[in-house]
């Protein structure tokens, strides 16, 4: 699957959408006004959008508020009843339903388990299991992420599509910056595929930096990695004795949500580091 320039200007006219989406989750959001935005006519919007993106409207909007909801969790912003009303959902069970189909946990359950994490005091006692490793640098295939973190799995998916059936390694994520930030930070969607040619030209080849990483093996949703990250940095890494590197971020996703249940996905997140 090669992108050509035509699909280039699809996608950049497809990402309008997805960002008025992300910028106001709650609203209505209906064909009519997404496809104007995106300068289509409402009769092929939709096709489009799915073709592209890979999921209809309706689940951009459902992962949006959702992946907002878990944040907002995560924060400790709001009790789970307030915050299920602000994702849209009328009723505490119905919100309670989406939520732990969305991450394999129900909301207090997550609240508890991310949460309370970040705000934990720094005395020793945060219950983190920290490894610190020495990696070797990997050649990696790497897709530029471009959008706010919630789209995150559109990269991803059409990483795959590039992949296709083809025999690959790990996949990566590859974290320049805040995933909160969505300005000053820099993602890539990449899988090892170290001494072969391009997979596909919109791939760039990427050279991981070796080194010391702080390992911390998360089990559980990739909603909660952002909060954890933030946990390790606020709770973890002041005690330690390590400074954070200026090489990015990795998280090393060590098995499929295409085979694997939410709350038993395995995902490696490396904070680089150096002596303090």
């Amino acid at each position: 699957m090669t992108t050509s320039n035509p699909e280039r200007n699809y996608r950049e006219r497809v990402a309008r959408a997805v960002a008025a989406i992300v910028a106001d989750p709650t609203a209505e959001h209906r064909l009519e006004d997404l496809a104007a935005l995106a300068h289509f006519s409402p009769f092929h919007f939709h096709r489009i959008y799915r073709g592209l993106i890979g999921e209809t409207v309706a689940t951009t909007v459902r992962r949006v508020r959702l992946a907002k909801a878990a944040q907002s969790l995560g924060a400790g912003e709001g009790s789970v009843t307030q915050i299920g009303f602000d994702a849209g959902y009328d009723s505490p069970q119905a919100f309670s339903r989406a939520f732990a189909q969305f991450t394999g946990l129900a909301p207090r359950e997550f609240q508890r388990k991310v949460g309370l994490m970040i705000m934990k005091s720094n005395d020793g006692e945060d219950g983190f299991d920290v490894k610190i490793v020495e990696r070797q640098p990997i050649e990696v295939q790497a897709l530029l992420h471009e959008g706010p973190a919630a789209t995150i799995p559109h990269t991803f998916g059409r990483l795959e599509a590039y992949v296709g059936a083809r025999p690959t390694g790990l996949r990566y994520g590859v974290v320049e910056g805040d995933h909160d930030d969505s300005q000053g930070c820099r993602y890539h969607a990449a899988v090892s595929e170290a001494g072969s040619a391009l997979l596909d030209p919109a791939l760039r080849t990427m050279t991981l930096a070796g080194g010391p990483y702080a390992s911390y093996l998360l089990k559980g949703p990739y909603t909660q990695i952002n909060a954890v990250l933030t946990a390790l940095c606020i709770n973890w890494l002041p005690a330690s004795g390590y400074e954070a590197d200026d090489r990015a971020c990795l998280e090393v996703y060590l098995n499929s949500p295409k085979d694997t249940a939410p709350q038993d996905l395995l995902t490696e997140l490396l904070i680089p580091i150096r002596d303090a």
